[in-house]
């Protein structure tokens, strides 16, 4: 990976971090951004420590894309809706949200 996208990859991790604590709720980057297993054993980018400070917390990846290639299929589905359920057989559902019903969900505390 290079300097730019490791760069751009910090900074969008930053960006979200920062989003969770205007709401009240405890975010922190993993270093090595997650390249490295930190507190959280999955290697992931940043922790939301949405239940509580002293609870587990969610272990979230953060994906930047410039042109959005990859996101626009999901938008497009997603349209006005609260949420959108991605079902593949044989496997768990995912679920994306908005921002704004995730900032609802996790109970800003501000």
């Amino acid at each position: 990976m290079g300097k730019a996208s490791r760069d751009k990859g910090q900074r969008r991790e930053r960006q979200v971090v920062q989003m969770h604590t205007v709401l009240g709720v405890k975010a922190e980057r993993v270093p090595l951004s997650g390249a490295a297993v930190f507190r959280n054993t999955r290697g992931t980018d940043v922790d939301v420590y949405a239940r509580g400070n002293d609870e587990a917390p969610f272990c979230c990846e953060v994906k930047a894309r410039a042109n959005g290639e990859g996101f626009a299929t999901l938008e497009r589905w997603l349209g006005e809706a609260d949420g959108l359920f991605l079902i593949r057989d044989r496997a768990a559902p995912m679920v994306v949200l908005p921002w704004a019903r995730w900032a609802e969900l996790i109970g800003g505390r501000k």
